[in-house]
C-alpha cells in the first residue's frame, strides 16, 4: 500500500508540470528519497502511466486514458442529475437520446416507480418511425441520412396508431420544424404518449423526451413546454456534458 501511495503522489506531481519535470524535482516535491523515486518512476514508465523524454517525466497514455474516463463519467453524472431534477420537477419520466453512427441510442432514462418509463417492447433503434424520440432525431437529419436510416429500418405498424407507410412518415418529418417538439400519441405503445424536444449539439442530432399515460393527455403539452423552459435554462452548462 505504501508503494501505491508513493506512486500516486508521483503521478500527481507530474500532472502539475505541463512541460515535464526531472526525477530530482519530483522526488523533492513528493518527499521521497531519490532512489525510491527513480524506482517508482521507471515502473510507472514501464506500465505506460508516465513517459520519459530527455530526462523529463510526463503523463503517459495510460494516465491520460484514466483522466479521459473520469471526465466522461463526470459529464454523464451531470446529465443524470439534470434528468432526475426534471423528472421530479415535472413529475414525468425523462429520456436523453442521440443519433450516432447511423443508430438511435437512448443514452439515459430517469423515472420512478410511480412514473415508470415506457417499456422497450420493440427495439427503439428499429422503430424510430413509431416513437417521438426517433421521429425527433430523424427530423433533424438531412434527407440522405434519413432515407438511409429508413432503408435499413423500414416503416412498419407497431400499433393501430403508427404511421402507415414510408411516404407518410417522410411528409410528416418534412413538415416538422427542425427545432420543434415532436408529439406522438400511442404510436409506439398503446396507452402511452410521448413528446421529444430537439437539442442543438453542433451537427449532431439529439433530443430530450418525456412520456405520459394516455389518460393524462391534458398534461402533455404543459409538461413539454415546462421541459423546454428547463432545457433552455440549463443548456449552457449541459452543452458539453450531453455529448456523452
Amino acid at each position: 500500500m505504501g508503494s501505491v501511495q508513493r506512486a500516486m503522489r508521483l503521478l500527481e506531481s507530474v500532472a502539475e508540470h505541463e512541460h515535464g519535470a526531472p526525477a530530482k524535482q519530483l522526488a523533492r516535491e513528493t518527499g521521497l528519497a531519490l532512489p525510491t523515486a527513480y524506482h517508482l518512476l521507471r515502473t510507472l514508465v514501464h506500465e505506460g502511466y508516465l513517459r520519459r523524454d530527455k530526462g523529463l517525466f510526463f503523463l503517459g497514455e495510460a494516465a491520460e486514458r484514466l483522466s479521459s474516463s473520469g471526465a466522461q463519467q463526470k459529464r454523464r453524472s451531470t446529465v443524470v442529475e439534470a434528468l432526475a431534477h426534471w423528472r421530479d420537477l415535472i413529475g414525468v419520466p425523462v429520456y436523453y437520446a442521440q443519433y450516432r453512427d447511423g443508430e438511435i441510442e437512448v443514452l439515459c432514462v430517469s423515472d420512478t416507480p410511480g412514473n415508470p418509463a415506457v417499456e422497450e417492447w420493440a427495439d427503439f433503434r428499429e422503430t424510430g418511425h413509431a416513437h417521438a424520440i426517433g421521429q425527433c432525431l430523424l427530423a433533424q437529419l438531412d434527407e440522405e441520412a434519413r432515407r438511409d436510416h429508413l432503408d435499413r429500418y423500414p416503416v412498419r405498424s407497431i400499433t393501430p396508431y403508427t404511421v402507415r407507410d414510408h411516404h407518410s412518415l417522410l411528409r410528416r418529418l418534412e413538415r416538422t420544424g427542425r427545432m420543434a417538439p415532436v408529439i406522438e400519441r400511442q404510436e409506439y405503445a398503446l396507452g402511452t404518449m410521448c413528446a421529444a424536444i430537439p437539442i442543438t449539439l453542433g451537427n449532431a442530432a439529439a433530443t430530450m423526451a418525456i412520456s405520459l399515460p394516455a389518460h393524462q393527455a391534458d398534461r402533455l403539452l404543459v409538461a413539454t413546454q415546462q421541459l423546454q423552459e428547463e432545457i433552455g435554462r440549463l443548456m449552457g452548462s449541459l452543452a458539453i456534458s450531453i455529448s456523452i
